[in-house]
């Protein structure tokens, strides 16, 4: 056999089913986001009704009829368990009679490639929301392979995930250790205030040689400028070399972050003279160690609660300098900027295998299909 073409809506069913005898609370509240990913939802559903919410049992899909820009939020029940979604969402499930033509998992292959999210989104209605309807999707095609050719290519892919989920529980394992030497030392060191540690440093690009522009973003990272630099005189503009801090306070309130980034790259860049650079004092303390602290939410949010009253509720230089950090001995300092180090390399890792079994999907229903019209050549 080789390919068969067939209407979505001939292949899935909606799942009707409620949470009306309240067997689901709050903390089985699931969402679904434009990466294709089940996660707790971001909701507060303190009060609201869960019976009229759908119940998502292991092997059936959800997504948002409300499209987002270019993607379809959207989810695979993969998992051993059961969980609720919102009522304004969409459930579906592979029909029973159906099984045996195609398997839920070579399904989400086929939904999670980008392919699918532009025909989606290209497909959807509406004026101030667009809406990507059950009755769209049920009306789109899809060629599926036989069934031995698609339990091949799941396999592919449920290894590759297999492998990336295990790197991510070690992962969270080391950031347990972390977390734990952390407030270990935070109890027990000594404090200092940051006007203390750090001081500010003034060079500016005097003679126009740097023209390396750049700023940063509330993922605390150096990142080229957005701002259109032409015709601006960039003499004025600070240096910033390995080893140094930038900060702002503006609108810390706001995004509830504290902009600070470390440099560590050899070549000095140029920031613009609205931000501050910093220095560590002297060697008692790591800047690594400093940028290690201030990458944790706890002191966004206590940036946040510092910030001013005004619109843009900044935080001024004045009360930044305030803020305190423990200290303790510097290879203790060492030892953890290691391991947070550690850390960081390999949770970029792990972004990295999870890009691969995304873009793995496109591959793996090419091949499928490749495959399937070979077999029926032969």
């Amino acid at each position: 056999m080789g390919l068969t073409k067939y209407k979505l809506g001939e292949l899935i069913e909606l799942v009707l089913k409620t949470n009306s005898e309240l067997r689901y609370g709050p903390d089985d509240v699931r969402g679904m986001t434009i990466t294709k990913e089940i996660i707790p939802t971001k909701a507060d559903v303190t009060g609201t009704d869960l019976s009229k919410f759908l119940v998502v049992s292991p092997g059936e899909f959800i997504y948002n009829p409300r499209t987002h820009g270019k993607r379809i939020g959207f989810g695979y029940n993969n998992t051993g368990d059961t969980f609720i979604i919102s009522w304004n969402n969409i459930a579906f499930k592979v029909k029973a009679s159906m099984k045996d033509v195609v398997l839920a998992d070579y399904l989400f292959l086929h939904f999670k490639r980008d392919e699918w999210d532009r025909e989606a989104c290209f497909q959807s209605w509406g004026s101030s929301t667009e809406v990507f309807s059950w009755e769209t999707l049920c009306d789109m095609e899809v060629d599926l392979p036989p069934l031995p050719i698609q339990q091949k290519y799941v396999d592919i892919y449920n290894a590759m995930l297999t492998n990336q989920q295990s790197y991510e529980r070690g992962l969270e394992d080391l950031k347990l250790s972390f977390e734990a030497l952390i407030d270990e030392y935070k109890n027990k060191s000594n404090k200092k205030i940051v006007g203390s540690i750090l001081k500010e440093i003034d060079c500016r690009n005097t003679d126009g040689s740097i023209t390396d522009v750049q700023g940063i973003n509330i993922t605390k990272q150096f990142m080229p400028s957005v701002a259109n630099t032409y015709d601006v005189n960039l003499t004025k503009y600070k240096l910033v070399r390995k080893g140094q801090f930038a900060f702002s306070g503006m609108q810390t309130g706001r995004d509830e972050c504290i902009r600070i980034a470390l440099y560590n790259k050899e070549d000095p860049i140029i920031i613009s003279p609205a931000y501050t650079v910093l220095e560590v004092k002297d060697d008692s303390v790591l800047s690594e160690y400093v940028m290690m602290w201030f990458s944790r939410k706890e002191v966004d949010r206590l940036g946040w609660f510092m910030s001013d009253g005004s619109i843009r509720t900044n935080l001024d230089m004045d009360r930044f300098f305030e803020i305190e950090i423990p200290v303790p001995d510097l290879n203790v300092q060492k030892a953890i900027v290691e391991i947070y180090n550690a850390y960081n390399v390999r949770k970029e890792i792990n972004e990295k295998l999870k890009a691969q079994i995304k873009d793995i999907c496109p591959i793996l229903i090419k091949g499928s299909i490749e495959e399937a019209r070979k077999t029926k050549e032969a």
